[in-house]
């Protein structure tokens, strides 16, 4: 039935366009759990995007193409860590409002990102198309169960590397004794300062995780939808994500069904323009619709009272405790 394999077809799409903004808000998750507030995500993804952009094109130009893909995801977290760090010292230790920090790192980074791409390629606003991209990996004799595997056993390695994240991050932060630190700094700092937990130090390692999965959110994106990278790659990616963890309440199964639900809007927008009666809708519309998405369910989390862990934003200073 055409329905039903055109539902299909929505559900992978939607997983592709999930695949980024999961592994943007599972950092930002990291990052604001540990009492940094994290809007710099936006940055940290775009320096993922060009970061894999940049090392999968010199991957292929040495002769490495099966594992450019790779190299790329390496090169973009490896860019969107520097981002990290740089929030981490100037909100950490510097104690730096940590929302302007944020909003800087991500002007900083489309700047910066655009200006090494005209540097590199001769004064082009993108990178070469890449050759060598991430590839559908379809999953034996799941990928061949009627409707499901089409809809789920048939997508990038990275789409199932986000949905792996989710149970590992949960496990992560409640069952270990490293997630109760972190929380712990996010939630009382004094406290646990008391008790011997290294404040700085785990706030440290929550931005740099964040910086790490956002990178492999950015470099997603180049790898499996753009194959290239200019300053509109990411195109909002990161403010959606961020929207996405606070939709989903600082918690990775929540912010999964929040990631699924924008990931959905976005798909919707390419699903669509495959009719006929599209042609009625302006494009336009369709664009803004997941941004759209975003402000509503933002106003409707402020609305209910939503807050986050009680320490986000708020600089600590051992020595005042």
């Amino acid at each position: 039935m055409d329905w039903l394999n055109d539902i299909a077809n929505l559900t992978n799409s939607t997983f592709v366009f999930t695949t980024a903004l999961i592994f943007g808000a599972m950092g930002g998750l990291f990052s604001e759990r540990s009492g940094v507030f994290n809007i710099g995500l936006e940055g940290m993804m775009t320096g993922g995007a060009f970061g894999a952009a940049i090392g999968a094109y010199y991957a292929e130009q040495s002769g490495l193409t099966s594992s450019a893909p790779w190299l790329g995801i390496l090169a973009g977290i490896a860019c969107s860590v520097v981002f990290a760090l740089l929030l981490a010292y100037t909100t950490v230790t510097l104690k730096a409002n940590q929302a302007i920090v944020g909003v800087v790192i991500n002007i900083l980074a489309v700047a910066v990102t655009l200006y090494l791409v005209k540097v590199i390629f001769n004064g082009a606003g993108d990178t070469d198309t890449l050759n060598n991209v991430l590839d559908k990996w379809a999953i034996p004799v799941l990928s061949d169960i009627p409707f499901f595997g089409k809809a789920l056993f048939n997508t990038y390695p990275t789409t199932y590397m986000a949905y792996l994240l989710v149970p590992i991050s949960a496990y992560v932060l409640y069952k270990t004794p490293f997630g109760l630190r972190l929380r712990s700094v996010g939630e009382h700092p004094g406290a646990a300062d008391t008790v011997g937990i290294n404040v700085i130090k785990y706030r440290y390692i929550g931005v740099i995780l964040s910086g790490v999965l956002a990178g492999i959110g950015g470099a997603t994106i180049t790898l499996t939808t753009t194959a290239n990278f200019s300053h509109t790659t990411v195109s909002g990616q990161g403010f959606i994500a961020l929207a996405a963890m606070i939709f989903g309440r600082w918690n990775p199964w929540g912010v999964l069904g929040a990631t699924f639900f924008f990931g959905m809007a976005q798909a919707l927008r390419n699903f669509v323009k495959l009719y006929d009666w599209s042609k009625d809708i302006p494009m336009e519309f369709l664009y803004m619709l997941p941004y759209v998405l975003t402000l509503l369910v933002l106003a409707g989390a402020v609305g209910k009272g939503v807050k986050g862990p009680a320490a986000a934003g708020e600089a600590y200073d051992p020595s005042k405790r």
